[in-house]
């Protein structure tokens, strides 16, 4: 869907009709983190815990289910993924002892947790998906995890390890395409919060979480020279919209984008389609304003664009 602010006009399109929407003077500002396999499972499947952020080596804060399994003091042993188990005849390789023990329960319901043992997440992390693709994969009897997700859930350009969620704008891109237009790259880790729903009477009252991200050397003079600087995805415009200089260097951002905000550096928006009452689809409020927004999710709807992670995306312009 290709959304123009200026008259309001709504446009189906393919994500390889950018070009005809994308000139060379604009700048096409991409989010290159990489989701890490932040989620383990323990007790042959029957515990799961999502690392969320590595404070000091080996020790993370997490959230898990079922809760009364995460008690501080308790040790797991985790379960390795079916489709990564070692070869048994390869004896070089075998399976390291793997466990994580809880250390602390915080008020906002996540764990202070260590992994003990030296192994590798790759070995026994599986990436995130987000829940709803696991329910309808259950529902069907499908695997809700299997090795092609560990392709199709990151970019082509996923470089900077640490995120536990996909910035999911960037999926619709090959090498190919991405190379018709001239762009660059900023990294935010994308944590949990971002997926938070909204649920306090006024907004501005909505705990926004905090995030990490990093502005490379000289993206400012770039960004300077170009017509446009148009962000895929909304973790990019929080960081354009942060650190709308771009000075270089890492940052943390918890900045709440949301209508009356007007938008300083972000001049338009490469998005996939988002649930009602989160902080995504405020962000598209604020770029859209509020009653362009529901014209467009409307006819999102009335044309059977399909929404979340692996759904359909909209170009506002």
């Amino acid at each position: 869907m290709v959304i123009h602010r200026d008259s309001g006009l709504i446009e189906h399109r393919h994500v390889y009709d950018l070009p005809l929407y994308i000139n060379s003077d604009d700048l096409l500002l991409l989010n290159n983190t990489k989701v890490i396999p932040a989620r383990l499972l323990a007790n042959e499947g029957s515990t799961e815990i999502l690392l969320l952020e590595e404070t000091s080596p080996r020790n993370w804060v997490a959230i898990g289910k079922p809760s009364k399994r995460l008690k501080p003091g308790t040790i797991l042993e985790l379960t390795r993924p079916s489709h990564n188990l070692p070869d048994p005849s390869d004896e070089t390789n075998p399976a390291p002892p793997a466990k994580v023990e809880i250390l602390k329960s915080l008020e906002d319901g996540t764990r202070i947790v260590r992994l003990l043992g030296d192994f590798r997440l790759e070995d026994y992390g599986q990436l995130p998906l987000p829940p709803y693709i696991q329910k309808a994969r259950s529902l069907v009897h499908e695997p809700i995890y299997t090795a092609q997700d560990d392709e199709l859930y990151q970019t082509v350009y996923a470089k900077t390890s640490g995120s536990v969620a996909a910035p999911t704008a960037g999926l619709h891109f090959t090498p190919e395409l991405l190379a018709k237009f001239q762009h660059d790259f900023i990294t935010l880790q994308v944590g949990l919060g971002t997926f938070r729903p909204v649920k306090v009477e006024e907004i501005e009252d909505h705990p926004m979480h905090t995030e990490i991200y990093d502005v490379p050397l000289g993206l400012a003079e770039r960004a300077a020279q170009a017509k446009r600087v148009i962000a895929v995805g909304t973790t990019t415009a929080r960081v354009l919209e942060s650190n709308p200089k771009l000075k270089p260097g890492p940052g943390k951002t918890s900045i709440f984008i949301h209508p009356p905000y007007r938008l300083k550096r972000t001049d338009a928006l490469m998005t996939n389609f988002h649930l009602p009452g989160s902080t995504l689809i405020m962000l598209v409020a604020a770029m859209t304003g509020v009653s362009l927004q529901r014209k467009a999710y409307q006819a999102a709807l009335d044309n059977d664009y399909r929404f979340f992670s692996y759904g359909d995306a909209m170009l506002i312009l």
